[in-house]
């Protein structure tokens, strides 16, 4: 029996191209969430959980009209963060972007993703299979977490705009990674969301 998380960004958002944090889907964010539901149709979803900001929340509300037997649910604990501040093991070509975070989003972020972490990535009896619609950043923190990397390197796991990533745990065992940023149900014109230069 296994344990099964699906790890799905947003969909593209309107005011993405304006440097707005967060607004409702573009009309190519909206045509992402229905590939990802119906790539999704097949699995018989336990439960569902989003970020409640307003890209995660009407990518989820797509999914659930494609896929009505879900119920999505909005989590605090999925709501964009930085899970990390600099730490002594980063490369130093990550500081640019810490100088712009202040040590309060920090402190809150690292807060969050231990309450995160604690809450889904706990192995759950039988076979189970949950889809958490969350944030870049959140997403590479569970892959970190799940793979026991170090603290930075959530940096260097970048994720699409509706991109999959699966995570699977069986009994007695640690997690592992099946699929990371999985494209296939996305045609080239509507894979967006990775950055155009890596970070490293």
């Amino acid at each position: 029996m296994t344990h099964y998380i699906y790890l799905v960004r947003h969909g593209e958002h309107q005011d993405a191209e304006h440097g707005l944090e967060d607004g409702p889907l573009s009309p190519r964010g909206r045509r992402q969430a229905e590939r990802i539901a119906d790539r999704l149709s097949p699995i018989p979803f336990d439960a569902v959980w989003h970020s409640p900001l307003v890209r995660a929340a009407e990518t989820a509300r797509l999914v659930a009209q494609r896929l009505p037997s879900l119920k999505p649910q909005p989590s605090a604990l999925l709501f964009d963060c930085v899970p990390t501040g600099m730490t002594e093991d980063a490369p130093p070509v990550f500081e640019p972007f810490f100088g712009s975070i202040t040590e309060a989003e920090v402190e809150a972020g690292r807060a969050q993703m231990e309450d995160a972490t604690s809450e889904f990535l706990v192995r759950k009896k039988g076979e189970v299979h949950e889809l958490l619609i969350t944030h870049n950043s959140v997403i590479a923190w569970f892959v970190r977490e799940a793979l026991q990397a170090p603290a930075w390197r959530w940096m260097t796991l970048n994720q699409a705009n509706c991109g999959l990533t699966v995570l699977a745990q069986k009994s007695n065992r640690p997690w592992t990674l099946v699929y990371h940023n999985d494209l296939a149900h996305l045609p080239f014109e509507l894979r967006t969301g990775l950055p155009e230069i890596p970070l490293v």
